[in-house]
């Protein structure tokens, strides 16, 4: 049980916040959990004429899940937020990708999230 609360601290120390004028940056809580997860990912973004929409994705060696959110150039909200529910066992990279009018990549943003199975669980 201790070892539980040693790990999830070590997480929570590690943890990197992004400074402000980036332009996507990308939280997601919580970012260890146990299957089935869910996971609430909030985006900032700083406004730009250019940005159409936002990609975020959730994907590990098995699994895949993915939201386009569109954006209203720079009169889009600077937050979003969304919900990717049950989640099964795996390591995610969660990325949040700003696409702009041409349909390019203009920034990208990840944060690894880790859900574990029963097996995972130490005893």
């Amino acid at each position: 049980m201790n070892t539980r609360y040693v790990v999830v601290g070590m997480m929570l120390t590690a943890t990197t916040v992004t400074g402000a004028k980036q332009p996507v940056s990308i939280r997601v809580s919580p970012e260890i959990a146990f299957a089935p997860a869910n996971v609430v990912i909030r985006t900032s973004v700083e406004p730009a004429t250019e940005n159409r929409s936002i990609e975020v994705i959730a994907e590990s060696g098995e699994f895949y899940r993915s939201s386009t959110i569109q954006l209203e150039g720079d009169r889009a909200p600077k937050t979003t937020m969304l919900e990717f529910r049950a989640l099964p066992p795996g390591n995610y990279d969660v990325s949040a990708s700003v696409i702009g009018s041409g349909g390019q990549r203009r920034a990208v943003a990840h944060m690894q999230v880790k859900v574990l199975g029963s097996e995972g669980i130490p005893e």
